[in-house]
């Protein structure tokens, strides 16, 4: 044991005089675990490690190699509640678990972050035990560490990631309609809930769709709650996710938007045919979604800008979690502190991956030239405000229930907007019910 400590002390001392971090990393990692268990509900962070992580080498789709270290990829989508289903049956026993099963990795997102850093869960270590400290993490935004503290002040988790949102219009169809695509002109139309209803009159009268579904924008009312949705046990529905209901119920009506699932083929045909006047996103949304490496598509031919919208808000973003148990700690810290805190690995992502990065001097960097100027929104820059939006996104309301209510809401209110239910409140029954299904902790009125 005493070998191993002053050897893993000696490492430190030289790696912080002359050698990098994944060259630390790979010869720290050699007195520890030999295989590296990442869970994940999708490929986005396995991308980012594969394009981005410093000697990082794949193998095959779920599988490669740091090092001597073998890395292996669980990749089991959210559908269904099914990702958190899994980390729910494997991390309480992960500190148990064989040295080769060992969850190392695990991913979590903002609509269930808190009951993965919760600390009577006690599944993630805190980074101060992984030895990360406050002065490593001293360039991120406050959200994204607020988000994944426990009750005790100690965080849980790092993110790459800022994802402040706005609104992503087609200048072909603002020049068409609005008279300009000039990102001033289209924000003064879209400026607030009561003026993006008159644009959208305007776009129906045109032909287009101000929006390619309702739930578009429900994201943008969401965040603007002035409850969470479940207090003391009680799911509260608060009263701006109401005023989406009414505003959508009126747009369907108007035959200014659809009732679209998100993710499905007849809600981004937009991102091709030029129908759809709007969108709403972070920066994540134009790599993940819009298709901009399809040289059919409007993003392809820089169709696209970007402005705040009605209303601030964010959507999403992905934490990295280090899982009590873990044997891998030395590598699992390198991945964190690279992945989240290093200057030209995080500007290396936003300008390959189009991401807004959880950095505020990359952001400000990028904001002050062209280097952050995005050829799918035709050159525009939207650094500035992209990072003038971290700043002011508030997580105060959230709750660990927020993805199934979030999903189940919008699911019962879909049956109101297609006419299936006959009144707001039968829609209101419907997620009721399926809630205390899903929650059946949870009380409802």
């Amino acid at each position: 044991m005493k070998k191993r400590m002053m050897s893993l002390i000696s490492l430190a001392l030289v790696g912080a005089m002359i050698l990098p971090n994944a060259v630390i990393a790979d010869e720290a990692a050699a007195d520890e675990g030999k295989v590296l268990n990442i869970q994940v509900w999708n490929e986005e962070f396995k991308s980012r490690i594969t394009d981005h992580y410093p000697g990082y080498e794949a193998v095959d789709e779920t599988h490669g190699k740091i090092g001597d270290v073998d890395v292996n990829w669980t990749i089991t989508p959210s559908d269904d509640n099914a990702y958190q289903n899994n980390l729910d049956s494997i991390l309480p026993g992960n500190v148990d678990a064989a040295a080769d099963d060992k969850v190392d990795i695990f991913l979590i997102e903002a609509d269930y972050a808190l009951k993965y850093v919760d600390a009577d869960a006690n599944v993630a270590m805190t980074m101060a035990d992984l030895g990360i400290n406050e002065d490593d993490l001293a360039k991120q935004y406050k959200y994204t560490q607020d988000i994944v503290t426990d009750a005790n002040g100690m965080l849980r988790a790092s993110s790459w990631q800022a994802c402040s949102a706005g609104l992503i219009y087609n200048r072909e169809i603002a020049k068409e309609v609005l008279g300009s695509d000039d990102p001033a002109d289209v924000q003064e139309a879209v400026k607030d809930w009561a003026t993006y209803a008159e644009t959208a009159g305007k776009m129906a009268e045109a032909g287009y769709k101000m929006a390619a579904t309702v739930n578009d924008t429900y994201r943008v009312y969401s965040n603007n709650v002035t409850t969470p949705w479940v207090v003391d046990g009680k799911v509260v529905v608060d009263d701006n996710i109401k005023a989406w209901v009414d505003d959508s119920k009126a747009a369907v009506d108007a035959g200014e938007t659809t009732t679209a699932e998100l993710w499905s083929d007849d809600w981004s045909q937009g991102f091709y045919d030029g129908t759809v006047f709007c969108y709403f996103g972070p920066a994540w949304f134009f790599n993940f979604c819009m298709h901009a490496d399809d040289e059919t598509s409007i993003a392809a031919k820089g169709g696209w800008g970007y402005v705040e919208g009605p209303q601030g808000f964010y959507w999403g973003g992905t934490w990295i979690c280090a899982a009590q148990g873990t044997d891998n700690p030395t590598l699992v810290k390198d991945i964190i502190l690279t992945m989240t805190t290093d200057n030209d690995v995080m500007k290396e992502i936003a300008q390959a991956d189009a991401d807004c990065v959880n950095n505020k001097e990359v952001l400000a960097e990028l904001a002050a030239d062209d280097s952050g100027n995005l050829e799918l929104l035709g050159g525009q820059n939207p650094y500035e405000m992209l990072a003038a939006g971290a700043e002011n996104v508030d997580m105060s309301n959230t709750s660990p229930y927020d993805q199934g209510c979030n999903e189940e809401f919008q699911g019962a209110m879909k049956n109101y907007f297609d006419g299936n239910a006959a009144d707001y409140d039968e829609a209101l029954a419907q997620f009721n019910t399926a809630i205390v299904e899903k929650y059946p902790e949870l009380v409802v009125e």
